[in-house]
């Protein structure tokens, strides 16, 4: 995948990031769940379309709610380790490689549609009529987002300093506390029912969070071999100067959108 808005064109593969996202990416805390279920949404008896879904990590999360979950992503290889992880727990999960704007389901067939930490790829002339027709009247799209605090957080801004000095072109630093995007294609067909952030600590020991920072876009996504392999001994010699166990400050923004 490349975006000429989004580390300068730099192309990236999130299908390299599989093995580490499915055992570091796994991150949420309950706030975040707990925050969803509270809106009513993604429960009992309702179903659910997560696009972008990576490894599965919201469908798998929140399964235990009751809704009937749809886990869509671009790439095969982080389809094949959701397929694996849900297959390990027994959950009925339908799981399958398909680009967002190629998703389809029939009309009025879904509750809810998430779209976790991947709103910035979506084509959304194509997804937003296609989102809405596929959601039932007064159905939901969820727009969802977590990430750290480099400016406060000291552990995280060393993180981003050392992917910037082996990838400068990476677009994903120096984020602050801030209203996840809604694109204004959706509000044609949606309206803002809610937009909401708020702060959590979410622990880490030094390799998990090794193993999170190498599941990330500026990092094994989209370095070289040899850029790779330099800033992963350099962040891991980094991380000794740390404790065992920390918490990373990250925030949490969500928007709730309602068809129209």
């Amino acid at each position: 995948m490349k975006f000429s808005v989004i580390d300068d064109g730099k192309e990236f593969d999130w299908g390299k990031t599989s093995k580490d996202y499915a055992r570091f990416r796994d991150i949420y805390p309950q706030e975040f769940y707990q925050y969803i279920v509270g809106l009513g949404l993604c429960g009992e008896g309702q179903r659910v379309l997560d696009v972008g879904t990576g490894t599965g990590v919201l469908p798998i999360n929140m399964y235990q709610h009751g809704a009937k979950w749809i886990g869509t992503d671009i790439s095969k290889n982080q389809i094949e380790e959701a397929k694996k992880i849900a297959r390990e727990a027994k959950l009925d999960i339908d799981f399958y490689a398909c680009d967002a704007k190629d998703v389809d389901q029939p009309d009025s067939s879904l509750d809810v549609i998430t779209a976790c930490q991947c709103i910035w790829y979506l084509d959304h002339k194509i997804t937003a009529p296609r989102f809405a027709r596929m959601l039932k009247e007064d159905g939901s799209f969820l727009i969802l987002y977590m990430g750290w605090l480099p400016f406060e957080d000291e552990i995280a801004g060393k993180s981003e300093e050392l992917i910037l000095k082996y990838n400068p072109k990476w677009t994903g630093c120096g984020d602050t506390v801030h209203p996840v995007l809604v694109p204004d294609e959706y509000l044609e067909f949606f309206d803002l029912e809610k937009q909401e952030e708020f702060r959590v600590d979410v622990p880490f020991t030094r390799e998990s969070w090794h193993g999170r920072i190498r599941a990330c876009r500026g990092t094994s996504a989209s370095m070289s071999p040899n850029e790779f392999a330099l800033w992963n001994e350099e962040h891991e010699k980094m991380l000794q100067a740390y404790p065992e166990s920390f918490r990373v400050k990250h925030y949490i923004s969500i928007a709730w959108l309602k068809k129209k």
